[in-house]
């Protein structure tokens, strides 16, 4: 099988991560925080490790600033459920997720909160920070966007925009699912209030894991209630990180191979790793666009794409295609609408979806070339 899905969830991860995740769960697997004989204080420890491994990466100085989720989403809707209030003005973009995108239109609906919805302005996938900043009210409470685009991997000014909602004392929520682990992230410099990442993509962790920063002075409700280790005999649950976030059982194994995929890209570097995925996406680009019936929509300009070639085949559906390459080549990709409703009506897919090739860190140039040569035996047959 030739993996080309990796923006949905990496593969294959370093193997230091499978190694890591089958030593814990053979020797360390106990409930951490929940109990003091030697398996908890190690499963209490990793636990550690990875806030610690997490927060280098992202340049957070303290640690207990992050809370462990199950995934990005779960991360996303704790920050938009947990910050916002009656009467309260949020921006988001027509690029962002559903993950994004639902619990905002669920509070609109609701009549809790309005909603700007910023479309791209000139190129089909393009955010303009201007259009952010003139999009600010009175009553803006928060800025929610996605650090790239998971249909075209076109990359927001992320920068840009954090600099605008701290001069304006408006949260910044920053959906990093497309991006870290790949792109530069760091949480001072580009004032970042609110940080959701999750980490089976491009941290090279297991299904399962994520999470979400929070800056100091920001106060969460919590959406989950339930047992967290500390301050078990109230019934009130615990308001202060990261227990607020930490209900239940964490995914210790998990978070143990997290941190191990966290050291390879930290040991690897970020900046190396972009311009591997660069040089993929360059080639996958240069050699689809030579085809008449091939029609792209992602771009591969130097720093504008978190690791996506999007496109589709004149006269076919996107299934269509994607079922060939799995069934006949042996392809992984993804097809359909990406959960970005509102993406795909801003580029004119929202009929047929688009195939979505993501190489990773391990892929191959053979991969790579495979891949091309069976798309354009596709489009000659199409």
């Amino acid at each position: 099988m030739v993996y080309l899905d990796n923006a949905a969830t990496s593969y294959p991860k370093p193997v230091e991560v499978y190694n890591k995740i089958d030593d814990f769960l053979r020797r360390s697997c106990a409930n951490p925080g929940r109990s003091s004989h030697e398996m908890a204080r190690k499963s209490a420890a990793e636990v550690i490790k990875a806030r610690e491994m997490v927060s280098q990466l992202f340049n957070i100085k303290n640690p207990l600033r992050v809370g462990f989720t199950a995934n990005a989403t779960h991360a996303l809707n704790m920050a938009i459920f947990g910050v916002l209030k009656k009467g309260d003005h949020v921006i988001t973009t027509a690029l962002d997720h559903n993950s994004v995108l639902r619990p905002l239109f669920d509070l609109k609906k609701r009549g809790i909160i309005s909603l700007t919805v910023i479309t791209p302005k000139k190129n089909l996938d393009e955010i303009e920070s201007d259009q952010i900043s003139k999009a600010i009210r009175r009553n803006t409470k928060l800025i929610a966007i996605t650090m790239s685009s998971n249909v075209t991997g076109r990359v927001l000014p992320y920068k840009e925009i954090g600099e605008i909602a701290s001069t304006r004392g408006i949260y910044y929520l920053l959906d990093a699912s497309q991006g870290a682990g790949v792109l530069p992230l760091n949480i001072e410099t580009m004032k970042i209030s609110l940080l959701a990442f999750p980490g089976h993509k491009s941290l090279m962790g297991p299904q399962g894991t994520g999470g979400l920063y929070v800056d100091e002075g920001i106060n969460l409700r919590p959406i989950i209630h339930g047992g967290t280790g500390s301050r078990s005999f109230e019934t009130v649950h615990p308001l202060f990180m990261p227990d607020i976030l930490e209900s239940g059982t964490l995914n210790t194994p998990g978070l143990a191979g997290l941190t191990e995929g966290v050291n390879f890209i930290i040991k690897t570097g970020t900046d190396i790793i972009y311009k591997r995925k660069e040089r993929m996406l360059t080639t996958l680009y240069d050699e689809l666009a030579s085809h008449n019936k091939i029609q792209l929509f992602s771009t591969v300009e130097t720093g504008q794409n978190s690791g996506i070639i999007a496109f589709v085949i004149d006269g076919m559906d996107s299934s269509e295609i994607a079922n060939i390459l799995d069934a006949k080549y042996h392809i992984a990709v993804r097809p359909g609408f990406h959960c970005a409703p509102l993406a795909h009506k801003a580029l004119g897919t929202d009929k047929t979806g688009l195939v979505r090739l993501s190489p990773g860190y391990f892929t191959t140039d053979q991969e790579i070339q495979y891949a091309i040569d069976s798309i354009k035996e596709i489009a000659d047959n199409a």
